[in-house]
């Protein structure tokens, strides 16, 4: 990946710190998007050995999408973008009993919305041959669902550039944004339970797929959503079986 431009959203941390630093590794450069963590994200920049520059904007408000077209084309200085990955994300608001319409139109506008137009905005400068990637209580899925059905509409509209569109469904992925969530007691305990491989996930094992995608060696991988979620779930319908039976 030498000599390419990539932009990652949300990636002051987590998951999307964690692809910055592999597409980095791979020799891209990387536009490193934050909302509020700009400290984070100079620091993403940093280990990433400032190849690459900070973008800074807030998603799901008005005006976000030109914000970060402004900054991402002033960072290209006429360059073409190779790699966009839509890594940022609202978290879920919760149950639909206790959900409200401004946290559920803050879901879909940031989740969705930003996305969707950030890459009608992008395309004009996303390099033919290029990659796309979009990496739970019920309007949390919807959203998630939303960019799943736009991944596949996506990657037959701009196959004719060569550009792939794919997206990463993670599973159970402890970072340091929600690591609290997994000091439950027992919960940790459980997924690990129910995943194949035995483990809780790490940003690193997504940045490892999202990387995948982003190199030609994927390039006849389109329209796809991807599973990184160590086997998650594989094997609870059939012991639930085994045990009514």
């Amino acid at each position: 990946m030498n000599g390419t431009v990539a932009l990652v959203t949300g990636a002051s941390r987590g998951i999307g710190r964690a692809i910055a630093e592999r597409l980095a590794a791979a020799g891209a450069e990387v536009a490193v998007h934050y909302h509020q963590d700009k400290d984070g994200a100079e620091e993403t920049l940093a280990r990433i050995g400032g190849r690459g520059f900070v973008v800074g904007a807030e998603l799901g408000v008005p005006g976000d999408v030109d914000e970060v077209v402004e900054q991402v084309s002033a960072g290209l200085a006429g360059r073409r973008l190779d790699v966009l990955v839509n890594n940022a994300a609202a978290p879920p608001a919760g149950p639909i009993g206790t959900d409200s319409e401004a946290a559920f139109d803050r879901l879909m506008a940031v989740n969705v919305r930003a996305p969707y137009f950030l890459i009608q905005r992008l395309l004009p400068v996303l390099a033919d041959g290029g990659r796309m990637a979009n990496p739970a209580q019920t309007s949390f899925a919807m959203t998630k669902g939303a960019l799943e059905t736009m991944t596949r509409t996506l990657a037959q509209e701009l196959g004719a550039r060569g550009i792939t569109v794919n997206a990463v469904a993670p599973g159970a992925t402890r970072t340091e944004a929600n690591g609290a969530f997994f000091e439950v007691p027992g919960l940790s305990e459980l997924i690990v339970a129910q995943t194949a491989l035995g483990r809780l996930g790490s940003g690193e094992d997504v940045a490892e797929v999202v990387a995948f995608l982003a190199s030609p060696a994927a390039r006849w991988i389109t329209g796809q959503v991807v599973d990184a979620s160590g086997g998650l779930h594989l094997g609870v319908g059939q012991q639930a079986g085994q045990q009514v039976g």
